[in-house]
């Protein structure tokens, strides 16, 4: 009998055959590299718990390895609080709960701990849906529970000086919520127990199919080997309804889409790029965008670091911290200079932003890759350093986005239906590359520079390290400048 967390669960809702292949075939199951992202995820859950144990007094810390038997046998023994018991059911459905409140009336109260801000209810993270399992693997094991809560963190707060976890913690109780949505939860918790011990199943197609790019399993390719290159997946922002309508006519290449069906005019583009297997480019549409830009161009990237537990005074959680720049200076000439920043402690950028204002001064159009994020991070560092404000503002009221050129007026079917950088650039420019570069996205810049300043044991050569997060932010404004070069060609 194949056990069923509630990982393996948040699984199974999200896709039952990608699960069935994890517990049945595990030597077949795409496992990918496991991401940076995720192991950071998986440390900050564990801070935050750190935290929440603090909200209570005389807490009884059970073993992570130890089985549901000896944590029942502490329960036994009495006390009013656990972290981290552990429970499993007869067919195998196992829970371990964050936090265990035995309340006066021998009922009891789970606390789910999550490190977002909010509570989730989307299909990926559904926090409610979480609880709902918990419960469940209690009430089978013969324990009444009559409050669940959840304790997340206080989008509010905002550190200064040593963190208290009263301040940094809510805890909201949704017991009530859960009696909305609990039978039908145990419905599909018994289905995903029943489905991952099924012998065999269905191995030509998985419920993916139905859904958009985004939202596909990890074993998607596995199940779907008929999918073609250029398939409706990659539409740009087709929605979950149309991809259903072509998956049931069959119709899963781009090239087989309809002349009527109804896509908006930025996908009907992209078929249309497709079909006649070239890029389709809006020359006046690009000239006129590019003719708005005043020089000298300033291209410009960030790079940041966020964490749950904010890390530094004036943060709150997941608050972004910019801790490099580049800026790559085209003037109207053609003399393209470069500056470049990296700070080397975490600390507010105070001499970054003087060093870039010196560089750069309140002149000319800054140019960046979906502008959305760098705006944002200026208006965070407005917040935090308002001496900076007239500076902060002339670039955010002063900024172009280059992605948007290449989301609608330069189509291209090998970008495969993204406007990353990192798919359009090796079509456009194939000869600047990420691939050479040790640090090679954003992510990775994220950890590598954490660790760099945070991590007492951070053995990796200083020097080494800084020239790879220097050259990763660098070849991501130059990459901007490449592409701006080929579009001015292209619009002659």
């Amino acid at each position: 009998m194949h056990q069923l967390t509630k990982t393996d669960f948040i699984h199974y809702l999200n896709c039952p055959e990608s699960l069935w292949l994890l517990k049945n075939k595990p030597n077949d199951y795409p496992n990918g590299e496991f991401s940076l992202f995720l192991e950071k995820l998986i440390k900050e859950g564990y801070e935050v718990e750190t935290y929440a144990k603090q909200l209570f007094t005389n807490g009884i810390e059970i073993p992570e390895n130890a089985s549901p038997e000896f944590t029942k046998g502490i329960i036994n023994k009495g006390g009013i609080v656990y972290f981290q018991p552990s429970f499993s059911t007869q067919k195998g459905v196992f829970a371990r709960i964050d936090i265990l409140e035995r309340l006066e009336d021998n009922t009891w109260n789970i606390y789910e701990v999550k490190s977002s801000t909010s509570i989730k209810t989307d299909n990926k993270h559904n926090h409610l849906k979480d609880a709902c399992f918990q419960k469940q693997v209690l009430t089978e094991n013969g324990y009444t529970v009559s409050k669940v809560s959840i304790i997340h963190l206080n989008k509010e707060y905002v550190k200064q000086g040593d963190i208290v976890a009263s301040d940094l913690l809510e805890i909201v109780e949704v017991t009530d919520k859960l009696e909305l949505l609990y039978s039908s939860v145990v419905n599909q918790i018994n289905a995903a127990s029943n489905f991952i011990n099924k012998e065999t199943i269905n191995e030509t197609v998985c419920s993916c199919k139905y859904n958009t790019r985004s939202n596909h399993c990890d074993s998607f390719k596995y199940f779907n080997t008929t999918i073609p290159e250029y398939s409706i997946y990659e539409i740009g922002n087709i929605r979950a309804k149309k991809i259903g309508q072509l998956v049931d006519n069959e119709q899963l290449a781009i090239i087989d889409i309809p002349l009527d069906f109804e896509l908006n005019e930025n996908q009907q583009t992209q078929v249309e790029s497709v079909k006649q297997e070239q890029p389709i480019i809006n020359i006046p549409n690009i000239k006129r965008e590019l003719d708005k830009l005043k020089f000298p161009l300033h291209f410009i990237d960030y790079e940041t670091y966020a964490s749950a537990i904010p890390k530094l005074d004036r943060l709150s959680p997941h608050k972004h911290l910019t801790f490099q720049v580049s800026i790559h200076t085209l003037t109207e000439e053609g003399t393209l200079t470069h500056f470049e920043y990296l700070l080397d402690e975490m600390k507010m950028p105070i001499d970054m932003l003087q060093a870039m204002q010196d560089f750069t001064g309140s002149t000319g159009t800054f140019v960046s890759w979906h502008a959305s994020f760098e705006i944002g991070r200026n208006k965070d560092l407005i917040e935090w350093l308002p001496q900076f404000t007239n500076y902060l503002t002339y670039i955010n009221e002063h900024t172009f986005d280059l992605e948007t050129i290449f989301k609608k007026d330069y189509i291209d079917y090998r970008f495969h239906g993204s406007s990353s950088i990192k798919k359009v650039l090796p079509v456009i420019v194939p000869e600047v590359t990420y691939s050479d570069l040790d640090v090679n996205n954003g992510t990775m810049a994220l950890d590598t520079w954490g660790r760099m300043v945070l991590d007492k044991d951070f053995n990796e050569d200083i020097v080494e390290t800084r020239k790879n997060l220097l050259d990763y932010c660098e070849l991501d404004t130059l990459a901007m400048v490449k592409l701006y070069e080929v579009l001015k060609e292209t619009i002659k």
